[in-house]
């Protein structure tokens, strides 16, 4: 069986990000260790200074155990303030105040994963920084976050500062957009295993807790697909409406329909300003007025047809889109036509925004 010395083994592989990469139990945060048949229970201790990163230390922690403990153990882990803090920073008590600011905030959304949908924020939010708006992206896609690569701002973190006994994030600013992703906080190679409400309380503090200043579009990276998540960002955040990015081959239609129905539900209630279907045709960089339609054509336009929204965009499969996001400088930097094309989208999703 399982005690409590093993378990604190397991938590001392765990280090908190913005301490000096000392690990939970360095940082004296391990508080009591309960272990029985088929459970274990954690509680981490936190001081009265608010902490911007306890939701990700307890998925770290859980982490942590899930890989060493016998399958099937149930494994929960509590949190304990000890000493009392003048004015708690929770995430109940997040208000809407840094996004004051912001003029616009629209979700980039997809049915399901695979479809390219990050890579369409990540250059849009450049684009529209090209175009001469002040923008920032939030990568809200908690379980595979991808912003801190394809920027080339892996390895970075936030700093923080302490106004009024609150803990307020400072994003990173790279290609004239500010930056915040769960992946910064999150060690390379580590798998978060968060519930709903735990990875729901992770978004809300990445979103409500940074320091966003004046923006003319704060764009959000959804996670692919539709759940609870989804919904609880939606009601959450004073989202204007999605954009939905697709693929075009006719099996994608369903995921497209799940999208449109989650936001067009009367719960919901947001507009969809439009359709980007990704990987519209394939070009060649030798052949560079070739098209190959290896997805099927025209799939993108049928869809916004059948669901009665706007096709904004056809982003073409190219190479240099891949090579841009996996060297951290995306493509809507350049000249090209895949640069072009995310610069139009921008175009026409400001035009549309007024």
């Amino acid at each position: 069986m399982t005690d409590k010395n093993q378990v604190l083994d397991w938590l001392s592989e765990v280090v908190h990000p913005a301490r000096e990469d000392r690990s939970l139990v360095e940082l004296g945060m391990v508080d009591s260790i309960e272990v029985a048949e088929g459970r274990i229970e954690v509680t981490l201790a936190f001081p009265k200074r608010p902490d911007p990163l306890k939701t990700y230390l307890q998925g770290a922690a859980k982490a942590a155990i899930y890989r060493h403990a016998p399958g099937g153990t149930e494994i929960e882990i509590k949190t304990v303030v000890k000493e009392p803090a003048k004015k708690k920073n929770n995430v109940n008590e997040l208000t809407l105040e840094e996004l004051g600011s912001v003029r616009h905030i629209v979700g980039i959304a997809s049915g399901k994963g695979g479809v390219g949908k990050s890579t369409v924020a990540v250059n849009l939010a450049i684009a529209l920084s090209r175009l001469g708006f002040k923008v920032g992206l939030a990568d809200a896609d908690v379980y595979g976050p991808s912003v801190p690569i394809m920027t080339g701002t892996e390895g970075m973190m936030p700093e923080s500062i302490e106004e009024e006994g609150k803990e307020i994030i400072l994003p990173i600013e790279k290609y004239g957009v500010k930056w915040m992703s769960i992946g910064y906080f999150a060690r390379p190679g580590q798998a978060l295993i968060w519930r709903g409400p735990m990875a729901c309380n992770a978004l809300k503090q990445m979103i409500l807790q940074v320091r966003w200043g004046d923006l003319d579009y704060l764009l959000i990276d959804m996670p692919p697909g539709t759940g609870d998540i989804h919904i609880s960002l939606v009601q959450d955040i004073p989202m204007e409406g999605a954009l939905i990015v697709t693929t075009p081959q006719p099996v994608a239609l369903a995921d497209v329909e799940k999208g449109v129905d989650m936001f067009r539900n009367s719960s919901i209630n947001r507009p969809i300003f439009g359709l980007i279907e990704n990987m519209a045709w394939f070009t060649p960089e030798e052949l560079p007025d070739n098209r190959y339609y290896i997805f099927g054509r025209d799939g993108g336009a049928k869809m916004a047809a059948s669901f009665g929204i706007e096709l904004l965009a056809q982003i073409p499969l190219v190479q240099s889109i891949r090579e841009g996001g996996d060297s951290g400088e995306p493509a809507a930097l350049s000249s090209r036509p895949d640069g072009v094309a995310f610069i139009e989208l921008a175009s026409k999703l400001s035009s549309k925004l007024g």
